[in-house]
C-alpha cells in the first residue's frame, strides 16, 4: 500500500512538473512573463486580502471603530445598509412581497438553466406572460388587497434585476424579428427594420434614457404620464433589441445557402424554415454574442441613475450621504460590494454560455 502511494505520488509530482513546463515555461519569455504575471497577481490579490480581511473592520463593530481602524474595509456600513442595497427605499412592511417575487423567479429560471429538465416550454410560456403579470401585481401592488408602492420607492439590486430581465427578456425576441425584417425581400419591410436598428444604435443609451424620462412627456397629450421607469424599460427594450438584431444577423447569414434551399425542398413555409432550421443554428453559433449583449446590458443598467432611478449602484451612492456613516473607508467599501455584486451575475452569465457552447457542441467550432 505504502509503495503504491509512493508511485501515485511521484505520478502526480511528474503530471504537475509536465503541466507547468508545457504552459508557463516552454520557452525564456513565457517564462518570464509568468513569473511577472504571477508577481502581479500575488500583490493585488495580498493587497485585497489585506484590506477585505486582515485591516478590516469586521460586521460586529460600528461607526467610531470603522473611523479608529480606518485601514481596511467597514463592514459594519455595508450590515447596516444591507436591506437599501437590496430593496432601496421598498416598505419594510411590503418587502415580503420583492422576496416572493425573486424566489418565484428563481424557481421558474434554474430548471430553464438545466438541459435535462423537463416541460421547458411551459416553463418559457410561464416566465414570458404569467410571470411578469404577477411580479408587476406583486410589486406594485394596487390590487388583490396588496398596497400600492410607486416605483421612485423601488431601488438597489431589485430595479438592477428589474430593469435587466425586462431588457433581456425583450431584446432577443425583438431582435430575431428585426434581424429577419433586415434579410426580408419586402422592400418595406427591411427598409423599416434597417431604419429602426441604425435609428437605435445611432444614439448612445445615455440619450435613449433622458429622451424617455424628459422628452418623452412633452410629446404626449396633457394629462396624459407614463411611470418613469416604464418609460426606462421600454428605451432599454428597444435599444437592446437594434444591437440583438445585429448579433443575430451575423448568425443568419453564417448560414449556408444549401441550408435554405434544402428546407424549401421539404416544402417547408418561411416560417418554419427559420423556426426548424436556419433560426437553430444561426443562434447557436451567436451564443457568445448573445450573451455578451446580456452582460452589457446588465451593467449598462448603472446608467438609469441620471434620470433619478436608483439602481444598486445608486442606492449606495445615496448610502454615502449618511453622514451616521461617514468614514475614510465607507466609499471604498459600498464600490467594492458592487463590484462584486455585479461580477458574480456577469460572471455567472459567462459561465452558462459557455457550458451551452459544450453541451450543443459549437463552440466557435464549425
Amino acid at each position: 500500500m505504502a509503495n503504491e502511494r509512493t508511485t501515485n505520488l511521484y505520478t502526480r509530482t511528474e503530471e504537475v512538473v509536465v503541466w507547468l513546463r508545457k504552459n508557463l515555461f516552454s520557452t525564456w519569455y513565457n517564462a518570464v512573463l509568468s513569473i511577472v504575471s504571477v508577481y502581479v497577481i500575488w500583490v493585488v490579490a495580498s493587497g485585497f486580502v489585506n484590506w477585505a480581511f486582515i485591516n478590516a473592520v469586521g460586521f460586529d463593530g460600528d461607526r467610531d471603530t470603522c473611523v479608529m481602524y480606518a485601514k481596511g474595509a467597514c463592514w459594519p456600513f455595508i450590515e447596516a445598509k444591507w436591506s437599501q442595497i437590496i430593496y432601496g427605499r421598498y416598505p419594510e412592511m411590503e418587502r415580503w412581497r420583492v422576496d416572493v417575487t425573486f424566489l418565484i423567479g428563481a424557481l421558474a429560471v434554474v430548471p430553464m438553466l438545466m438541459p435535462s429538465m423537463p416541460f421547458k416550454r411551459a416553463n418559457a410560456v410561464f416566465l414570458l406572460v404569467p410571470y411578469p403579470i404577477l411580479g408587476f401585481f406583486l410589486l406594485n401592488g394596487g390590487a388583490f388587497g396588496l398596497e400600492p408602492v410607486e416605483t421612485p420607492l423601488w431601488g438597489g439590486l431589485l430595479v438592477t434585476l428589474v430593469v435587466a430581465i425586462v431588457g433581456i427578456v425583450a431584446s432577443l425576441p425583438i431582435g430575431i424579428l428585426l434581424a429577419l425584417g433586415r434579410r426580408s425581400e419586402m422592400p418595406v419591410i427591411r427598409i423599416l427594420c434597417v431604419g429602426f436598428i441604425e435609428f437605435w444604435r445611432g444614439v448612445p443609451l445615455i440619450t435613449v434614457l433622458f429622451m424617455a424620462s424628459v422628452m418623452l412627456p412633452l410629446f404626449l397629450p396633457q394629462g396624459v404620464t407614463f411611470d418613469k421607469l416604464l418609460r426606462c424599460l421600454i428605451g432599454i427594450a428597444l435599444f437592446s433589441s437594434a444591437y440583438m438584431a445585429e448579433v443575430v444577423r451575423g448568425g443568419l447569414q453564417s448560414i449556408p445557402r444549401g441550408q435554405y434551399e434544402a428546407a424549401q425542398a421539404l416544402g417547408l413555409g418561411y416560417w418554419k424554415m427559420m423556426g426548424l432550421i436556419v433560426l437553430p443554428q444561426a443562434l447557436k453559433l451567436v451564443i457568445p454574442g448573445i450573451v455578451n449583449t446580456f452582460i452589457g446590458l446588465f451593467k449598462d443598467t448603472t446608467l438609469v441613475l441620471i434620470i433619478g432611478l436608483f439602481d444598486l449602484l445608486g442606492i449606495v451612492q445615496l448610502s454615502f450621504s449618511d453622514p451616521s456613516w461617514s468614514t475614510p473607508q465607507t466609499a471604498a467599501t459600498g464600490y467594492a460590494v458592487v463590484g462584486i455584486i455585479f461580477w458574480i451575475f456577469c460572471y455567472g452569465m459567462s459561465r452558462y454560455s459557455q457550458f451551452m457552447e459544450r453541451y450543443l457542441h459549437t463552440g466557435h467550432k464549425r
